[in-house]
């Protein structure tokens, strides 16, 4: 079990890092959040989780460890695998996440991509017990992915596409953010992915 892993970050993707660790790129699949507090070059600690699949072994990469543990949680859930539960990550806080459990939620678990309705009430039913009550964690900041307002556009359309979302969808999405993210001399990425989730959580 890989509970961590620590080094310099020798390159960003829209949906995973790669941290060099004794001489070796480690590449880490990370939530659009977790990947804007990231910066090449400089040096990173990343609560992992290891999930062994027949053909292929992947590393999931967090903020903190509260973060592994509910990614972990939610896929005791039956029909939630590691890509939905980090898409649940990326679209709420550990602690946003209990509290819609907490409180029977529907729609702060369908504003997820790949969380229907009926998927809501039955994950609902099943995490109830499991997640436990909020811990009061401190919000996530709102960070760019990337200094400076070149590419927030290319970034923030494959975080979307990376949950789930169709082209054409992320591109609506990230149109209709345009305003906000051309308002700010530094676009936070983090923040106009929020504003792109509501959008598509309206539109629907």
């Amino acid at each position: 079990m890989i509970v961590f892993v620590s080094g310099p970050v020798a390159a960003l993707a829209p949906d995973s890092a790669v941290v060099e660790v004794g001489g070796i790129g480690i590449a880490v699949q990370c939530t659009p959040d977790t990947l804007s507090r990231l910066r090449q070059g400089e040096n990173a600690r990343l609560a992992t989780s290891l999930v062994v699949r027949e053909d292929s072994l992947t590393l999931y990469g967090f903020a903190d460890d509260d973060e592994r543990q509910v990614f972990e949680l939610l896929q005791t859930a039956s029909g939630v695998g590691p890509r939905l539960a980090q898409a649940m990550l990326a679209v709420h806080s550990p602690d946003a996440l209990r509290r819609a459990v907490a409180s029977g939620d529907e729609k702060a678990l369908t504003a997820v991509p790949g969380i229907g309705k009926k998927g809501a009430q039955k994950l609902l039913l099943e995490l109830k017990d499991r997640l436990g009550a909020p811990v009061g964690s401190p919000a996530r900041p709102a960070a760019g992915l990337a200094p400076g307002p070149a590419g927030w556009r290319e970034q923030l359309h494959a975080a979307l596409v990376g949950l789930g979302y169709a082209a054409r969808e992320a591109d609506e999405a990230v149109d209709a953010v345009a305003p906000q993210a051309e308002a700010e001399a530094d676009p936070q990425v983090g923040r106009l992915l929020k504003a792109a989730l509501q959008t598509l959580n309206r539109a629907r």
